[in-house]
């Protein structure tokens, strides 16, 4: 028998592989080597072949299990430790007894009980249908193709402080995979699709080994039970990638970290499954002067010293224009004002924050002596130590 090559070389892969890194390097090649596009040419064919029956191995967990342990030739399997060769698909039992799996070992011998099982077995001995289950597991016309949904996408957009605040209508240019035109996402040229002439359109063939025989997905159509001329445009693949421009509306109030979600804008989906949607991460601008805290808008205003000792009432910006502030007599430096509702309008919750004022008092600038003559005067009218009750607290 000739020498077998190891299922992770045929594929390009180290062992240890992820199950999506399988499955890539599967499609990837199969595309290549498809009997469909190399006909008569018999080295691709067999490569395909070999193609097949590593993916179908490697691609299932109990069969992959197996041969890491196993490999093509083991002394483990109870019964005299013959060849026990794996041919993806189908097995060969040449040299095999079965007998010693079901309990009549050659001379009539007791059928082995508990911990009876052959070399590397265990306590519980060696079942059949331990063996027989791990790589004929898959039920029939389990290996058919169904449809697959597309991948959500995710994208990031930077908005300044004021398209936040009011709402905007934004248009975004996305790379995105599309349902290809030309054969309408079949991955088929004219969409056309023919009965697989080696199942007869079942996605199933049969094989026999001996006595027994096996139900097992068809390797030519890989269960579908149908060929197809693959789609130059598409490659086969029923998708494209597009720049698509996509219109999002900003809803007044959104802010940073807000994630939004565009329905059927993700990534078209294989074999006429659903796409996925396109989700927007919104990051905000900050402003040079509003600052905001959930729906709160925050500003700080400075006042005069005469301003703050004797009250007055200024102008203030808001987001919606100016508005007017009252400063009460003797306000301090840091005091806070709140202006009700002049905040952010969240068109989620259908309410609206308030704006928060903090003064800022400026002492004047003591230029000219008559100024400073003044503030000599006022200080000898309020001769009060504003840091009095500071070492009190020391």
């Amino acid at each position: 028998m000739p020498p077998k090559r190891d299922y992770y070389e045929v594929l390009g892969l180290q062992r240890g592989a992820g199950e999506e890194d399988i499955r890539k390097a599967y499609r990837r090649l199969a595309r290549k080597y498809h009997p469909d596009l190399n006909p008569g040419d018999k080295a691709a064919e067999e490569r395909f072949k070999t193609l097949q029956e590593a993916y179908d191995v490697l691609n299932d967990p109990k069969k992959r299990k197996m041969y890491d342990q196993y490999g093509f030739y083991s002394d483990q399997v109870p019964g005299g430790g013959g060849p026990f060769e794996q041919r993806g698909p189908h097995m060969d039992f040449g040299g095999f007894d079965f007998g010693d799996i079901f309990g009549t070992p050659r001379g009539g011998g007791p059928r082995p009980g508990p911990g009876m099982g052959g070399a590397g077995m265990g306590e519980e001995g060696f079942k059949f249908g331990d063996l027989f289950g791990q790589f004929f597991g898959r039920q029939r016309g389990g290996a058919r193709q169904q449809p697959e949904a597309g991948t959500n996408l995710e994208y990031a957009l930077n908005v300044d402080f004021w398209r936040s605040v009011k709402g905007t209508q934004v248009r975004l240019n996305i790379q995105r995979q599309d349902a290809c035109a030309s054969c309408r996402g079949s991955g088929s040229a004219g969409g056309n699709r023919i009965i697989c002439p080696n199942c007869n359109g079942s996605g199933n063939v049969t094989q026999q080994a001996g006595a027994m025989r096996f139900n097992l997905s068809c390797p030519r159509c890989e269960g579908a039970g149908q060929l197809r001329d693959v789609c130059p445009a598409c490659q086969g693949e029923g998708r494209i990638t597009t720049m698509e421009p996509v219109e999002v509306r900003l809803p007044p109030g959104v802010q940073s970290g807000d994630r939004l979600r565009v329905a059927g804008k993700g990534n078209a989906g294989l074999r006429g499954g659903a796409p996925g949607d396109l989700y927007i991460t919104v990051r905000v601008d900050p402003h040079p002067f509003f600052r905001r805290e959930g729906d709160d808008i925050h500003i700080s205003v400075p006042v005069t010293v005469w301003e703050a000792a004797l009250g007055t009432k200024i102008e203030v910006p808001t987001v919606d224009g100016r508005a007017i502030l009252k400063i009460p007599q003797g306000t301090q430096n840091n005091q806070k004002f709140r202006l009700r509702e002049k905040g952010v309008h969240n068109a989620r919750k259908n309410t609206r924050g308030d704006q928060i004022v903090e003064v800022q008092v400026q002492a004047p600038k003591a230029a000219d002596e008559r100024t400073r003559a003044i503030l000599r005067e006022l200080a000898h009218l309020h001769p009060e130590d504003p840091r009095a009750d500071l070492w009190s607290k020391v």
